[in-house]
C-alpha cells in the first residue's frame, strides 16, 4: 500500500506586517532551487523575497552556520532591500574560529546590515550523535567570545540552543550582558523559559512550536510578556504545520504568527503588529513596514 500523498505546501493568507527574525536564506535557496548555484543566489533570493512579500513579510534576518554561509547572509543583505544579516560561528562548528574567522566577523559585526551577532550558543545534541562536533569546552569558548563580540558591538546576541539548558543558563548568567539575547528557536522546558522571561531574554517562536505534542513551547508564548516574542521560521527547517516535513521558506512565517495569536487569544493583525515592532526595536530598525 502507497504512503498518502503529503499537501503541497503553500504560503498561508497574507498576514501584514511580519519579520522573520531568523531564516537561512542561502540554504532556502538551494533547496528551493534545487542546489542552484552561487551565479543565480541573487535571482532565487529575488524569488523567495517576493514570494515572502505576497505573505505580508516586511523584512527577514538571514544567518549562516560556518563563516561561509555568513558571507552569503551578508551579500543577501546588500543586495535587497528587505533582508538584513546575523553574523556568527554555529556552536557545531566552533572549531572554526580561528584567529581569522574571529577578525572577519568582527570586521562583519561593523556592517550596518547586519543586525545581531548569532547564531552562536551550545549543541549537546549534535555532541551526542556527531564525533566531528566540537567538544562543550570548545563551543563555550566560542559562544564567550560572541558575547563579547555582540557586547562590544552594541548588536543582540542571537543564541542556539539544542539541549544545553544548564549550562547556556549559565554561561548567559556570569557572562557580559548584551542589549538584548534572543534565544531563537526557543524549545526549551517551561521553566527555563520562565527564567529567561525574567532575565529579560527574548523568546523567538518557528514552526516546531506548532507541532502537537509541543504543549510547553505554546504555553512558553502565551505567558511571554508581548514585548519579548518573536517569530522565525529557520527556513528551510522546522516547517509548521499542516506541512510538517517539507521545505520551509520565509513566506510560511505567517502559520506560527497566527498560532502564536491563537494562543495568546488575540487578533492575527494584533500579533503580527506587535512582532514587527519588537523585531523593529530589537534589531535596530527603523520604519520597515513601508518597505
Amino acid at each position: 500500500m502507497s504512503k498518502k500523498s503529503r499537501p503541497v505546501a503553500v504560503p498561508p493568507e497574507k498576514l501584514y506586517p511580519l519579520f522573520d527574525a531568523h531564516t537561512h536564506l542561502y540554504s532556502a535557496f538551494r533547496k528551493s532551487e534545487q542546489g542552484g548555484s552561487p551565479e543565480t543566489y541573487r535571482d532565487g533570493v529575488e524569488r523567495l523575497m517576493d514570494r515572502a512579500a505576497g505573505s505580508g513579510l516586511v523584512g527577514v534576518c538571514t544567518v549562516g552556520d560556518g563563516l561561509e554561509e555568513t558571507e552569503r547572509a551578508l551579500e543577501a543583505a546588500h543586495f535587497h532591500p528587505r533582508v538584513w544579516a546575523a553574523c556568527a560561528i554555529h556552536p557545531t562548528r566552533a572549531h572554526e574560529l580561528d584567529e581569522a574567522a574571529r577578525a572577519r566577523l568582527t570586521e562583519m559585526a561593523e556592517d550596518p546590515r547586519c543586525l545581531a551577532i548569532g547564531e552562536t550558543g551550545l549543541d549537546t545534541y549534535w555532541l551526542s550523535k556527531d564525533e566531528s562536533t566540537p567538544s562543550l569546552d570548545v563551543q563555550e569558548e566560542a559562544l564567550r567570545w560572541h558575547i563579547d563580540l555582540a557586547v562590544s558591538s552594541g548588536k543582540p546576541l542571537m543564541i542556539h540552543n539544542r539541549e544545553a539548558d544548564e549550562d547556556l543558563m549559565r554561561v548567559l548568567g556570569d557572562a557580559p550582558r548584551p542589549a538584548n539575547v534572543i534565544l531563537h528557536c526557543f524549545s526549551s522546558p517551561l521553566d527555563v523559559a520562565k527564567e529567561a522571561l525574567e532575565r529579560g531574554y527574548i523568546l523567538s517562536f518557528a514552526g516546531n512550536s506548532t507541532f502537537k505534542r509541543n504543549v510547553e513551547m505554546r504555553e512558553a508564548a502565551r505567558i511571554a510578556p508581548a514585548e519579548q516574542i518573536l517569530v522565525e521560521t529557520d527556513a528551510p527547517y522546522m516547517t509548521p504545520e499542516p506541512f510538517r516535513g517539507q521545505r520551509n521558506e520565509p513566506s510560511f512565517v505567517g502559520y506560527t504568527a497566527r498560532m502564536l495569536a491563537d494562543v495568546r487569544d488575540v487578533s492575527a493583525a494584533t500579533l503580527a503588529a506587535q512582532v514587527t515592532e519588537n523585531a523593529r526595536r530589537i534589531y535596530g530598525l527603523g520604519e520597515i513596514t513601508e518597505m
